[in-house]
């Protein structure tokens, strides 16, 4: 009978795998017959995915023996040639070793802390990865078969055109996509975290993740949707659009839709020239001559005219005048102190700081901001209550004073309070009420407040009347700043054109209609009136209200038309700093 000589396998684990070629088999017959050599094993190779390629199957044919001399019959049959023999296809054996050493590579790196910060990710993104790849039916997430997935390459896209979005691409290296198919599998290991992480930093970068809100003002705190590393990588890798899932970490709002489509329309007209100062001076029209005719040439990119420069002539006047229809003023051409202020106003690169820093803060807002809900725009002094993205309410209102701002956070409102009495905050009372409590003892019995003393606590409280600060209503969204939106007896400051007058609170002009427009039409404002002198009276909403008090500086009207609003508290200008923008 003829016996099989073992092959041998040789797997590197660690930094190579190869498979040593598989050796002719050699029969031993019971006539004696000659043995070829055994061929040198081979070397263990460098691996890489073109390694995987095999042939389907593989048979070895024994050679034929020399010429017998006469045998006997017995003899002659049992010299007869051996069938082939066929042997087990050895690409799954070398694609599962490949996929083992691919996991090694990926764990050996995420435990290096080295490699972790190269990435640029946080601590606890460690387990947050290794858990996403350890669950995963493949070793790698962008990557088949020796190349990037249409997934990476549709990710890949969106991270090059994070601009559009006000986002830096910088921040969001991506791996060499001409990668070798032969390139070992550490430097694909590392190709995939790395797209990995440029994927994850972009998610969190479009939820507000570039910048900390409390480090701009501890009074701006909204909670962010920061998405978890493996909740990215499973949303982005398993999608049919893969550019798609990521740019969808950016807000959905209108709002902020209109800001980035101001961004690039800014973009596209970009000047050549930067903005130049003119001095103020006397309207000019067609024919008048003026020393400020040159740089206003140089400003709206016009060649030196011939003859006399200082002429303000017919092409001068119709470049300004598509200026005044570019910046939504009467566009006829003539010099008035509007276009000249319009003119001599911010450079390019302040126009575009302000866009992205606009478009920055509407990160800080959650991604549903409610089917009804109500917004209040600080720098606006304006208050909308909007329903299925249209606004059904709208009016002005009251906020904080530079010394007492208004905070900027989301908060659900619960109820409001007919006849509320106030109770003095401890700021106020520290910094108001007790000096002058001081200079004169009956400061508070002049005023109608109550003085409630509590062993060395005092508090102060106002009853309810027509003159209590609150007026007759209150907005309830209980928040850690204790603020909320309120009438007040001094109706008069509303016709201020800026009105930052309060402690922080908001207080609403014509309360009683939002009240209505809040408790639906069981709750009038006939009916809300009714209550008033009757005592505190608590009306708690059927379902909670998302009242959301922004810091908006640009906004897009109804037609299509931005709007700008002074930076009140400075807010504005600190987030362009913390980006690095242009100021």
């Amino acid at each position: 009978m003829l016996s099989l000589r073992k092959t041998t396998l040789w797997l590197g684990l660690v930094g190579s795998v190869s498979l040593a070629p598989l050796p002719a088999l050699a029969a031993e017959g019971e006539a004696g017959l000659p043995r070829p050599p055994l061929p040198p094993v081979a070397e263990p190779a460098q691996p890489s995915f073109g390694d995987m390629a095999a042939p389907a199957s593989r048979e070895v044919a024994l050679p034929e023996p020399p010429p017998p001399a006469p045998v006997t019959l017995e003899a002659a049959e049992a010299a007869k040639p051996l069938p082939a023999i066929p042997l087990p296809d050895p690409a799954p054996a070398l694609a599962a070793a490949q996929a083992d050493w691919l996991r090694m590579a990926l764990e050996a790196r995420l435990a290096s802390d080295a490699f972790l910060k190269e990435l640029r990710l946080k601590q606890g993104d460690r387990e947050s990865l290794s858990a996403f790849y350890a669950q995963a039916e493949q070793p790698l997430a962008w990557v088949r078969d020796g190349a990037f997935t249409p997934a990476a390459l549709a990710a890949v896209a969106r991270l090059r055109a994070a601009d559009e979005d006000g986002l830096d691409p910088a921040d969001y290296p991506v791996p060499d996509l001409r990668l070798s198919r032969d390139a070992a599998p550490a430097q694909w290991a590392e190709a995939d975290l790395k797209l990995s992480a440029a994927v994850i930093r972009y998610a969190r970068d479009a939820r507000g993740g570039r910048v900390e809100p409390s480090r701009i003002s501890p009074l701006v705190t909204p909670r962010l949707e920061l998405p978890e590393a493996g909740e990215v990588l499973a949303q982005v890798t398993r999608a049919t659009d893969a550019d798609a899932a990521l740019e969808a970490y950016n807000p959905p709002h209108a709002g902020y839709r209109a800001l980035k489509a101001q961004l690039a329309k800014l973009r596209a007209s970009h000047p050549t020239q930067p903005s130049v100062k003119v001095p103020k001076g006397p309207t000019l029209r067609v024919g008048m001559q003026d020393e400020r005719v040159p740089p206003i040439r140089s400003r709206l990119n016009l060649a030196k005219a011939a003859g006399d420069g200082t002429v303000y002539d017919e092409r001068l006047a119709s470049a300004v005048a598509a200026f005044q229809k570019e910046e939504g003023l009467a566009d006829d051409g003539v010099l008035g102190p509007e276009t000249l202020a319009a003119l001599s106003g911010p450079s390019f690169a302040r126009r575009e700081g302000e866009l992205i820093a606009n478009m920055e803060r509407w990160r800080w807002l959650p991604s549903d901001l409610g089917e009804r809900h109500i917004m209040v725009n600080v720098p606006e002094f304006r208050l909308r209550l909007v329903e299925a993205g249209k606004t059904v309410h709208e009016t002005r209102v009251i906020v904080g004073k530079e010394q007492s701002q208004t905070p900027i956070f989301s908060e659900n409102m619960k109820y409001l309070v007919i006849n509320p009495s106030w109770t003095v905050p401890p700021s106020i009372l520290k910094k108001e009420f007790l000096p002058a409590l001081a200079s004169d003892p009956y400061y508070a019995e002049k005023k109608g407040y109550r003085i409630i003393r509590r062993g060395n606590r005092i508090t102060v409280q106002q009853p309810p009347g027509e003159r209590n600060a609150l007026g007759y209503i209150k907005f309830m969204f209980p928040n850690r700043h204790a603020v909320y939106l309120h009438d007040t007896p001094n109706r008069k400051l509303f016709g201020a054109g800026k009105r930052a007058f309060s402690h922080g609170c908001v207080r609403v002009d014509q309360p009683f209609q939002l009240a209505e427009e809040v408790l639906g039409e069981k709750w009038s404002e006939e009916r809300l009136r009714s209550l008033i002198g009757k005592g505190e009276r608590y009306l708690n909403l059927s379902r909670p209200l998302p009242v959301h008090l922004t810091y908006f500086t640009l906004a897009v009207d109804e037609k299509g038309e931005v709007k700008a609003f002074d930076d009140l508290y400075g807010i504005d200008r600190k987030v362009r700093e913390a980006l690095g923008l242009s100021s």
